[in-house]
């Protein structure tokens, strides 16, 4: 087919035309950037802030490298507070609570006003400046009306930090039967433990979101920055965002493809396993499909772009992934849809308390009331919250990392558990993901060992995975190869050359008919059994005659059999989605017992079936180790990439396993279900503990408004 250019005049017009253009849609990107909450996306505005309902720092919503800016910024800011908040809550600690410890409880100045007045300097700085995003999203939360954890946060915060600055500064407006040993108790080490904590939950809550765009950034990494446009004086370099739809560009041997489009001229294998997942090069002629971010193999040839910038596949791929990214929400669900009838009813028995002790208490009747309700909103504090539940998830996430599975975040151990479909690829996953000799079928005549020595001979000259697989297979029985002469390969076909003073052919059965071999229908019918079980066959000749049949294959991981044994006695359903050939597919899920399979499934495709699987009410896991898996494992309630997979799939990823064993989701799962109840556990006994200070104590108050009352009630934080 012969190759049409245009101009120099008309080439670089448009080259001019579509920098301009590219100019002016970048300028008009970055003119209106809308930025949206990660946790409630209906959030959007064109200026970054905090989200209106949770606190949270508005994210950018447009895909671009590097634009992660204001994540960093308070990242680092959280950080900071953090390290400064625990240097000074660390004394304030360990001096409210010496009086605890035997030797130290008799010496006077425990409880002397030099600790205390100590307390009061070293925990108004970690409240006030280590806090101040904490209660100021606490004060939002009230004011917007959307109550989360930090209403209670700010509550018992400020409460116990409230009352005891009340208690240093002006002591004089308590009764005297309220300050036992002639001092009003204080809870300056409530207030500051508890922001260090929920601090503490922030900092490991954005180290995983920051970590999310990652993903992003490698992705759009794989389209190369410029390609070699075709022109009348000459192929020249020219930066991607001038690549314009029409457009010839070459791709020379190991280049990256630039943009979608299809082959004008020439002939190669392009490695398109980013794609469909599959090792095994894919051999392109005039008329084929390329992708952008696959890598050209040997050969060379002119492509026509068609598909350019957002509208390639690599592409759509970023955009389902960044979709997928910014619908997920912070573990904050569990918290918030307690704290959304807690903190009602907790301020509702504060204020009944208050009134009540107006009405009922002795004189003085404002301190008496003052400090009931206080007491109300101290007690009310979710600990659970700050402490009980975050260690419950770094044991579960350090035990897991014990057991070569790294979690991601405590959202992806939360949902694990209620996961019912594990949806797996095939290549990488199920299987070994490298091409192996699996059988040496030799005709009548010859040697088995002899006949690898021929054909492996012949395939040390050739590139193909294939060969490499014959070759590497000749090494580890210590076959020792010769020389080659008059070497020829076909792409698409195969290779032929002289071995020993023997001709020797090699590949399809096409190649080998125009080579003028005859008789190999016998070994078609080997080969079609062969395909049957998911193996590629490779004929080969000698001398004019067939000489046998190699089968290479990706062979099924020694431990995946006995994964699968264990997520189906889980009670999970096991769905393989793979872009590799119908016949191999199901060969691989009749062996391994799979309950559904889904073969020759693009990325999108993959993305449509989890979408389905929703749709029906399953909750989706998916395990994948390719660039192709990384859209649907972003898509699922949780995604599980194999430890020598690619990045892409493991930044995607809620989990990964490191030694890319798929027993490691069996542990995932009973990890999670394990730390899971024990989240429930701490939550129910922490929140019961709360409740029988808040009713008894209301009931002794009233039958016995004194000085043990007041006292009683205050100390019930200790």
């Amino acid at each position: 087919m012969p190759v049409t250019l245009s101009t120099d005049e008309s080439l670089s017009a448009s080259l001019v035309e579509s920098g301009n253009h590219s100019i002016a849609k970048a300028e008009s990107s970055a003119a209106k950037p809308i930025y949206t909450c990660p946790m409630h996306p209906e959030v959007q505005q064109s200026r970054p802030g905090e989200c209106p309902k949770c606190g949270m720092t508005l994210e950018l919503k447009t895909v671009a490298v590097g634009v992660d800016g204001a994540n960093t910024a308070e990242l680092s800011d959280m950080t900071r507070r953090l390290s400064v908040g625990a240097a000074l809550a660390l004394p304030v600690f360990l001096l409210a609570m010496a009086h605890l410890i035997p030797v130290l409880g008799r010496q006077p100045w425990v409880k002397g006003n030099a600790s205390r007045w100590i307390q009061f300097a070293l925990a108004t700085p970690t409240v006030w400046w280590a806090g101040w995003p904490l209660l100021h999203r606490g004060w939002r939360s009230m004011v917007t009306g959307q109550l989360n954890m930090f209403t209670l946060i700010a509550i018992g915060v400020g409460s116990a930090y409230g009352l005891s600055a009340v208690a240093m500064l002006i002591p004089g407006i308590f009764p005297h039967a309220m300050q036992p040993e002639g001092m009003v108790p204080i809870y300056f080490e409530s207030a500051a433990v508890i922001v260090v904590l929920v601090l503490l939950g922030q900092v490991l809550e954005l180290r995983a979101r920051s970590r999310t765009g990652n993903a992003i950034k490698a992705l759009l990494n794989l389209a190369p920055p410029t390609a070699r446009q075709v022109a009348p004086g000459g192929d020249h370099e020219v930066p991607l965002d001038l690549v314009k739809v029409g457009d010839w560009l070459r791709v020379v041997p190991g280049d990256k493809v630039p943009v979608d489009g299809a082959v004008v001229e020439g002939h190669s294998s392009v490695d398109e396993s980013m794609i469909t997942g599959e090792p095994l090069p894919v051999e392109k002629t005039v008329g084929d499909k390329v992708t952008a971010g696959t890598v050209n193999g040997s050969g060379s040839f002119v492509m026509r772009a068609e598909r350019i910038g957002s509208d390639t596949l690599l592409g759509q791929i970023v955009n389902m992934v960044a979709e997928a990214q910014r619908s997920r929400a912070p573990i904050q669900g569990l918290a918030d849809k307690v704290a959304g009838i807690f903190v009602p009813v907790v301020l509702a028995i504060s204020a009944v308390t208050f009134l009540l002790w107006m009405w009922l208490g002795p004189q003085p009747k404002l301190a008496h009331a003052i400090v009931c309700a206080v007491a109300v909103l101290i007690i009310a504090c979710p600990c659970a919250l700050g402490l009980a539940t975050p260690t419950s998830i770094m044991v579960g996430v350090g035990r897991g990392a014990l057991e070569g599975v790294l979690v991601k975040n405590a959202e992806a151990l939360e949902r694990l558990e209620k996961v019912t479909t594990l949806v797996v690829d095939k290549t990488g996953t199920l299987t070994e993901g490298r091409p192996k000799l699996v059988d040496i079928l030799p005709t009548d005549g010859f040697d088995a060992k002899q006949f690898l020595r021929f054909a492996a001979s012949l395939e040390q000259g050739s590139e193909h995975p294939l060969a490499a697989a014959i070759v590497q297979a000749a090494k580890q029985q210590s076959i020792s190869l010769a020389a080659v002469v008059n070497f020829r390969s076909v792409t698409g076909g195969g290779v032929a050359g002289v071995v020993a003073s023997r001709t020797v052919i090699a590949g399809k059965p096409d190649f080998l008919r125009n080579e003028k071999i005859t008789g190999l229908e016998p070994l078609e019918a080997v080969a079609m059994q062969l395909q049957e079980e998911g193996k590629t066959a490779m004929f080969v000749a000698i001398d004019g005659q067939p000489a046998g049949i190699l089968a290479v294959a990706d062979p099924i991981k020694s431990t995946t059999a006995e994964a699968i044994k264990e997520l189906h006695a889980l009670g999970l359903e096991i769905v393989m989605l793979t872009g590799d050939n119908r016949r191999t597919a199901d060969a691989v899920a009749k062996q391994l017992g799979l309950d559904t399979v889904e073969a020759e499934i693009e990325p999108a495709g993959k993305v449509a079936h989890v979408k389905m699987l929703h749709a029906q009410g399953k909750r989706v896991a998916m395990a994948g180790d390719g660039i192709n898996d990384a859209p649907a494992l972003s898509e699922v309630e949780v995604g599980i990439a194999m430890g020598a997979g690619a990045d892409v799939a493991m930044q995607s990823a809620g989990v990964t396993l490191v030694k890319g064993d798929l027993r490691g989701i069996a542990k995932a799962i009973r990890l999670s279900r394990a730390t899971m109840r024990n989240i429930r556990e701490n939550l129910f006994f922490a929140f019961l503990y709360n409740a029988r200070w808040v009713f008894p104590w209301r009931r002794v108050c009233f039958t016995r408004p004194s000085a043990y009352c007041s006292v009683q009630s205050l100390q019930a934080r200790r």
